[in-house]
């Protein structure tokens, strides 16, 4: 087996959103008075838009419907991205490296709306040949959907693959594709013992990482 492929996830590993995600999420749960539970932030990291809009409005108790909550907060998340997109420093270089000796696909928690305003706003739209959002499947992370669905519109098996994630249920999600998994921990969420143990390399940086690291996985 060889890799032949990389897929990307975004949030946390291209642009560094997540502290941007918990502003945006727990300032408007605040203006209808509610808190997040105690684990709401680490349950929505990798979550698809249904499911995280879905705990927010039946769990934590925001009075809308989960369609009216995903529609105020992505529009919330639009305006952010437009004003200050938050790329991680050597994230679109260490992209189009990778891109000269694989090919690219993106494997995204994110709305599909915000996935297009970021990769054109970083200059990536041409860089993925498959970008697939976990709204677009029936189970977001950490199910493995979005990176199988990935992987079959690219015409490749996931043994082929190498995914990048940082996130606890993003791990979980390549490591149950059967993907060789590549972590770059963030610092101020870093995953769960048990998810980072999944991965077959783990990285500081994306920048540190190499086209002869990601062969050398298979």
């Amino acid at each position: 087996m060889t890799i032949s492929a990389v897929i990307f996830d975004l949030d946390g590993v291209i642009i560094d959103t997540e502290q941007v995600w918990e502003d945006v999420r727990r300032s408007y749960v605040a203006s209808y008075g509610k808190s997040f539970l105690p684990d709401s932030q680490d349950r929505m990291m990798g979550m698809s838009t249904g499911e995280w809009s879905t705990h927010l409005a039946e769990e934590v108790g925001v009075p809308r419907t989960p369609a009216q909550v995903a529609d105020d907060v992505l529009g919330q998340m639009a305006l952010r991205y437009k004003s200050d997109l938050p790329l991680i420093p050597g994230a679109v270089e260490t992209v189009k490296r990778l891109g000269e000796r694989f090919t690219l696909g993106l494997a995204s928690s994110s709305a599909r709306v915000l996935i297009d305003q970021v990769l054109a706003t970083a200059g990536l739209t041409d860089a993925f040949k498959v970008t697939m959002s976990t709204e677009e499947v029936p189970r977001g992370k950490p199910a493995p959907d979005v990176y199988l669905a990935v992987c079959d519109k690219l015409g490749v098996t996931p043994e082929d693959c190498a995914a990048i994630e940082d996130s606890s249920n993003g791990l979980r999600s390549a490591a149950a594709a059967g993907m060789a998994v590549i972590a770059v921990p963030h610092g101020v969420y870093p995953p769960a013992a048990d998810a980072l143990a999944g991965a077959a390399l783990v990285i500081d940086r994306l920048p540190d990482l190499t086209a002869e690291a990601v062969a050398a996985l298979r």
